[in-house]
């Protein structure tokens, strides 16, 4: 999946000669922590919640209210802007983009055309989001298991089909090699049925052994 599916569209950005009073009231507006700084729609530059407290009055300044408020009106997102932002195409893989965001240890990216037109922004957030949706723990009415499975051509196929071929509907799987254990993975399976219970049973009955088991609340309440 590319970011442009997860990305928010709807940027709320400024231009350079927007003041830091200003920016900070929108921030806290809008409950947000970046400012895309544009010019003609194009992405010059970012405007970060910690580059606001870096200019911001220290604590123990010797200046007045009125004094710190008049030289914070003059400052602009032009003079506290990064200007060497790191942003990514609409065709990025949102992993890419993940990644990107650990590797930089930035908490956005711009999504820009080739150019420079700004169209968008992955956060954490979204990220977060598009997290929880591959997983399907937000789901309704779906029993989570987990189960250890040999790191072999066919182990994963065959365990869905015995999920399968008991009544089970799969809703969604992740199944990542085993960090810890050579020749494993691990098995994340989500699905539908209507006695999980007993679908459970068939699994272990099968030799498989449940490392967790999640059942609806519909089931666990009963």
């Amino acid at each position: 999946m590319y970011v442009d599916r997860i990305m928010s569209r709807d940027v709320l950005h400024v231009t350079e000669d927007m003041r830091v009073t200003q920016m900070a009231t929108l921030m806290h507006d809008h409950h947000i922590r970046h400012l895309p700084v544009v010019r003609d729609g194009r992405l010059v530059g970012l405007v970060t919640s910690h580059d606001l407290e870096r200019v911001a009055p220290s604590p123990v300044t010797t200046l007045s209210v009125g004094e710190a408020n008049y030289l914070l009106g003059k400052l602009t997102a032009a003079k506290i802007m990064c200007t060497q932002v790191v942003s990514c195409a609409p065709d990025t893989l949102v992993e890419e983009a993940a990644h990107l965001l650990r590797e930089k240890r930035i908490g956005c990216l711009p999504v820009i055309e080739k150019d420079g037109k700004l169209v968008g922004i992955v956060t954490h957030e979204d990220l977060l989001d598009f997290f929880l949706d591959i997983t399907g723990c937000l789901m309704e009415n779906t029993t989570r298991i987990a189960v250890h499975l040999p790191d072999a051509i066919g182990q994963l196929g065959r365990f869905l089909s015995a999920i399968n071929e008991a009544g089970g509907y799969i809703a969604t799987v992740v199944s990542p090699v085993h960090p810890d254990k050579t020749g494993l993975r691990i098995a994340v399976v989500r699905y539908r049925a209507d006695n999980p219970r007993v679908l459970n049973q068939h699994l272990r009955d099968l030799g498989y052994e449940l490392l967790t088991e999640t059942l609806p609340t519909s089931v666990t309440g009963t």
